[in-house]
């Protein structure tokens, strides 16, 4: 009996010690699980003394990080620089100057400063969305064709950083950067031995220009005039350079004419439609070389020279600006500005000044009360 009651007290011992380790087992389990679910709850909160607005502004810290770095420097304003409202009048900051306006209704459609046309809309980190743009125009072999063939490329870029300060100075909120507009391609009104009816600039003197750009931390623009070659075909000539991040794309449009016909002599003219082509081919060139965003530059100085505007749209990686290019009196340049910039709206606006034709040669605060203001003055 003795013999029986210690072999129940044995079993018993035994299922108690296996409930113990068990119960023992569970707990440590259950601890385990509760200290990852705490773990898991910390990493999705964010930290004590944090806001909402903290962390978004965080993200958006590391987004910027991971884009390309800009290529550029403005010329910052002066100490003493007044931002543009405080120089013009209350007429000036409600109304476009009576030149633009032409006899019509001068009220603007977007405020003083502002660049962007009016319902336009800026997806890129491109320089416009915060600057402006003041380029020298012109080709290495030719003193008729722009300030830029009249100047050794030191001087050219030292009377360009002049010319640039005067647009910070004028609107200290949206500094300029120096920008060289170079003829990559040049119409010509001889056929040539492809029978395109143009020529390329040397790739030496492109390089040339690259290099002029890059160690001054400016921008270069390439400018096509086609001939009688495609846009798209022309963009492709000067693949090499576009891909540096730095160089951007400008279309004359007045020089691209049809077989039969002679630039020069001939108007030429582009449809909106091969503009987009040239824009989205540059949009997937920015996300496939992971390049900062792009522009394309469209000049225009007559309705017949750029049709189908309506075709061109910017995108996620390339802005676009129209440019009136006219030459002569500043009161019809102004008026046409109004009516194929501000009235045949895309995104940005630019303005052409001729150092040597323009009557009276416009100030920086004169083209500046313009609406909306170019984002983009070239000086030739």
């Amino acid at each position: 009996m003795k013999k029986l009651s210690l072999l129940f007290s044995a079993v018993f011992l035994t299922f108690f010690l296996a409930a113990c380790s068990e119960t023992t087992s569970t707990n440590e389990e259950n601890e385990e699980n509760q200290n990852k679910q705490n773990e898991e709850q910390s990493e999705e909160q964010p930290e004590e003394g944090t806001t909402d607005q903290e962390n978004e502004n965080k993200e958006q810290e590391e987004s910027k990080e991971s884009e390309p770095e800009q290529p550029y420097e403005p010329i910052k304003p002066a100490e003493d620089a007044k931002p543009l409202e405080d120089k013009l009048t209350e007429e000036e900051l409600e109304k476009m100057p009576k030149a633009e306006a032409h006899g019509g209704d001068r009220t603007r459609l977007v405020p003083v400063g502002e660049t962007m046309v009016e319902g336009a809309e800026d997806q890129t980190d491109g320089p416009l969305k915060d600057h402006r743009l003041v380029a020298y125009y012109g080709h290495p072999n030719s003193t008729n064709m722009g300030i830029l063939g009249e100047m050794e490329p030191d001087a050219l870029m030292e009377k360009l950083k002049e010319q640039t300060q005067a647009y910070s100075d004028a609107d200290p909120s949206r500094p300029a950067i120096p920008t060289i507009e170079l003829i990559s391609t040049v119409a010509q009104r001889d056929p040539g031995p492809e029978g395109k009816y143009f020529h390329m600039t040397s790739p030496e003197q492109i390089d040339e220009y690259a290099e002029l750009a890059k160690e001054n931390d400016a921008l270069l623009m390439l400018d096509v005039q086609l001939g009688t070659d495609s846009v798209i075909n022309q963009v492709k000539l000067i693949e090499k350079w576009l891909k540096l991040p730095y160089v951007h794309l400008a279309i004359d449009t007045e020089f691209h004419v049809q077989e039969g016909e002679t630039p020069g002599i001939d108007l030429g003219q582009v449809n909106g439609e091969e503009v987009q082509e040239a824009v989205d081919y540059l949009s997937k060139m920015v996300e496939e070389n992971d390049l900062p965003d792009k522009i394309v530059l469209v000049h225009q100085f007559m309705d017949e020279a750029l049709t189908n505007k309506e075709a061109i749209q910017p995108t996620e990686n390339v802005e676009v600006a129209l440019n009136y290019d006219g030459w002569g009196d500043a009161s019809t340049k102004m008026s046409l500005y109004r009516k194929f910039v501000r009235n045949e709206a895309v995104q940005y606006g630019g303005f052409k000044i001729f150092y040597n034709k323009d009557e009276p040669v416009m100030s920086a605060e004169e083209v500046l009360k313009l609406d909306p203001n170019p984002a983009i003055i070239n000086y030739q």
